[in-house]
C-alpha cells in the first residue's frame, strides 16, 4: 500500500512537472514571440524612418541637381549673351575706327582744299594787284599820250581799255583809229579788238608781254595805224 501511494505521488509529481514545463514553454514562447514581434516592429519603424529620411534626402539631392542644372543653363545663356555682346562691341569698335579714319581722311582733304584755296587766293590777289598796277600805269600816262599823240583812252566794259588814236589820217584828222586792250586771267596783256585791223597786231601783243613796255606798245600801234593810213591813201 505504501508502494502504491509512492507511485501515485510520483505520478502526480511527473504530471505536475509536465504541466510546469508546458506552462514554462507556453510562457517562454509567448514572451519570445512578443519580443520578436516588438523587434520586428522596431525594425519596421527604423526601416520606414530611414526610408523616409533617404527618400527626403534623395528628393533634396534631385532638387539640388535640378538647381545646379538650372544654374548651368543660366551660365551657358549668360556666356552666349556675353559672347554676342563682345562680338557687337568688336563690330562697333571696328566701325568707330573706320569712322575715325574716314574723319581723319576728310579732315586731311579739307585741310588740303583750304591750303589749295589759300594759294589760289594768294595767286589771284597777286594777279589782281599786278593788274591794278598795270591799269594805274596806263592811267598815269593817259594824259601824256592824249596831249602829245592825239590819243584818248577809255575804260569800257569788262575792265578793258580802249585806245582812240586821232590825227592819223591827214585828210581827216578826227577820224578815229581804235585798239582795245585787256588783261586776261593769266595777268597778261591781250588785244581784244583793233579797228581798222592791223596785220602786225599779234607781233606787237607778244612784244608787249615780253617787255611789259606799255609806252612802246602804244607808240608802235600808232606807227602801224599811220603806215596803214598812208598805204590806203596812196
Amino acid at each position: 500500500m505504501g508502494n502504491a501511494q509512492a507511485e501515485d505521488e510520483l505520478t502526480l509529481f511527473e504530471r505536475d512537472m509536465k504541466e510546469f514545463w508546458i506552462q514554462f514553454k507556453i510562457s517562454f514562447g509567448t514572451e519570445q514571440n512578443n519580443q520578436t514581434s516588438a523587434l520586428i516592429d522596431l525594425c519596421k519603424e527604423t526601416i520606414e524612418a530611414l526610408s523616409e529620411k533617404w527618400t527626403k534626402k534623395l528628393k533634396e539631392e534631385d532638387l539640388m541637381i535640378d538647381k545646379i542644372q538650372e544654374y548651368n543653363n543660366e551660365i551657358l545663356q549668360q556666356g552666349k549673351y556675353l559672347a554676342e555682346k563682345k562680338e557687337q562691341l568688336t563690330e562697333i569698335k571696328s566701325k568707330l575706327n573706320e569712322e575715325e579714319e574716314q574723319q581723319q581722311t576728310l579732315t586731311d582733304s579739307i585741310q588740303e582744299l583750304k591750303e589749295e584755296l589759300m594759294k589760289k587766293m594768294e595767286i589771284k590777289s597777286s594777279k589782281n594787284k599786278a593788274a591794278k598796277e598795270k591799269v594805274e600805269q596806263v592811267s598815269k600816262i593817259t594824259t601824256l599820250f592824249k596831249e602829245h599823240l592825239g590819243l584818248e583812252m577809255r575804260r569800257i566794259h569788262d575792265e578793258q581799255l580802249q585806245f582812240i588814236f586821232r590825227h592819223i589820217d591827214h585828210k581827216d584828222p578826227d577820224k578815229p583809229y581804235m585798239c582795245t586792250l585787256s588783261i586776261n586771267e593769266q595777268g597778261d596783256y591781250e588785244v581784244t579788238s583793233c579797228s581798222p585791223p592791223l596785220d602786225c597786231i599779234a607781233e606787237l601783243q607778244l612784244k608787249l608781254r615780253e617787255t611789259n613796255n606799255f609806252s612802246a606798245f602804244v607808240a608802235n600801234i600808232r606807227k602801224a595805224f599811220t603806215a596803214l593810213s598812208y598805204k590806203q591813201s596812196a
